[in-house]
């Protein structure tokens, strides 16, 4: 009985324990190794709001470029607030109406390849200009087993997977290395993976995220197993503990 009591202790101290094969980042960094992160663009999506600004020497001759929102008092007819820079939605067909060009094919485009195609529209009405173009609503859902899951707006193109983690306070210690990404696209919603443990990681589709990209991180085998487990468990082990004492001055 004493022997089935130290046994059945055994096995639960040592399933709540977590290898560190299975939590640690880059465990096949051996040595130094080179990856090329450098070639990604962010493309424009339908539903993206982007800020455009046309600047230049000769501001009267961009103003019709640079439509202000503004709010007007219904009694003075007077501005009641501080103008704001005009955003632009892209429609469903992927498109914009700017003023004065007429309508703009910008889905699928990178932010250097608007910059020159406005340019290019602007040029025949005004020779020296300078089109800013940035994305507003840039946002990256990260759920799962972190310490701090929520939607957070990206103020960068270029974001990677650890800056989102980060972001989120990193993986809890039962999280799963393994990570999930749901991502939109023409052709409807694609699933991709990342292992944190590899430095394959670099070499991903995955590693630089678009925007509302889904990263879920799940819970390892042990979080699970321990959360399906009877909720007794830990007055079952004081039980234990207290027999196989009882037992063992019974038995000197």
């Amino acid at each position: 009985m004493l022997k089935k009591s130290l046994l059945f202790l055994f096995v639960i101290v040592l399933s709540s324990c977590v290898s560190k094969k299975k939590v640690l980042y880059f465990q096949d960094e051996a040595k130094t190794s080179y990856y090329n992160t450098t070639n990604f663009s962010l493309k424009f999506k339908k539903d993206d709001l982007l800020a455009i600004n046309i600047s230049s020497v000769n501001l009267e001759a961009v103003k019709p470029f640079n439509l202000p929102i503004v709010s007007y008092g219904l009694a003075t007819n007077s501005v009641n607030g501080t103008p704001k820079q005009q955003s632009y939605l892209i429609d469903s067909n992927g498109e914009i109406q700017f003023p004065v060009i007429g309508k703009l094919k910008l889905a699928g485009l990178t932010r250097v390849e608007v910059i020159d195609l406005i340019t290019k529209k602007i040029t025949p009405f005004v020779n020296d200009v300078t089109v800013n173009v940035q994305i507003l609503n840039f946002k990256i859902n990260v759920i799962g087993d972190v310490k701090s899951p929520g939607t957070f707006i990206i103020t960068n193109e270029k974001v990677r997977i650890w800056d989102v983690l980060a972001l989120a306070g990193d993986l809890n210690i039962s999280g799963e290395r393994i990570i999930e990404i749901k991502r939109e696209t023409e052709k409807g919603i694609v699933t991709g993976f990342i292992d944190l443990k590899s430095n394959d990681l670099f070499n991903s589709p995955f590693y630089y995220l678009q925007q509302n990209d889904i990263v879920y991180v799940r819970q390892n085998n042990a979080k699970l197993q321990s959360a399906s487990s009877n909720q007794n468990t830990g007055l079952y082990i004081s039980i234990t503990s207290v027999f196989i004492t009882l037992i063992s001055i019974l038995t000197r």
